[in-house]
């Protein structure tokens, strides 16, 4: 994993677990790496991870089963597109409406790409 300098390296690593979890990597239930072999992995102190996983333990995507280890939840998948869904629509949508306002493009001009990505998307799928 490559971290960016923008955005601390524990908050980068609860995305990608969430990415984990909408790709369907990850399944309810599944028992996730642990916290040492996690930052074994990516190079990171376990504290690091260990700020990721107690993030997605607080907004009940993950849990701890003492001695055992830490599992996703049962509705981990949902949580994580309630989250996400929640930051796109307060954080991205606003940059994305101001950049169609300046630079003239509109919610047809945008459903017509987003139907074509949709296609394309669909076609790589079945190869």
């Amino acid at each position: 994993m490559k971290f960016n300098d923008a955005q601390p390296i524990f908050l980068q690593i609860a995305d990608w677990m969430c990415e984990q979890i909408l790709t369907k990597e990850w399944k309810p239930l599944d028992r996730i790496p642990s916290v040492r072999d996690l930052a074994v992995e990516l190079e990171v102190n376990p504290n690091t991870v260990m700020r990721a996983y107690e993030r997605l333990q607080s907004n009940d995507v993950i849990y701890n089963k003492r001695g055992i280890g830490y599992f996703l939840s049962e509705e981990a998948y949902q949580q994580v597109l309630a989250l996400r869904r929640s930051e796109f629509l307060a954080q991205e949508l606003p940059k994305l409406f101001k950049n169609m306002n300046l630079l003239g493009i509109s919610c047809a001009d945008v459903e017509l790409e987003y139907n074509r990505y949709l296609s394309k998307h669909n076609e790589d799928e079945k190869k």
